[in-house]
């Protein structure tokens, strides 16, 4: 735990270039939030694509 608290203090105070700072740390998780509601509403458009695409091949003459 010390180890982790170490390892932040120092991203923020920008000895540790490679490690993320809070900052950056947040915008990740708000992209990810962002990248999964948006994957996930892609598939239920695909699924509602397919649904009504069948309801109105359904109704062409063949």
């Amino acid at each position: 735990m010390l180890r982790k608290r170490v390892r932040r203090a120092e991203a923020e105070s920008g000895s540790r270039p490679d490690l993320p700072t809070a900052g950056e740390r947040e915008e990740i998780r708000k992209l990810r939030r962002e990248d999964y509601e948006l994957r996930r509403a892609n598939e239920i458009l695909k699924a509602a694509s397919v649904f009504f695409a069948i309801e109105l091949d359904a109704d062409r003459p063949r």
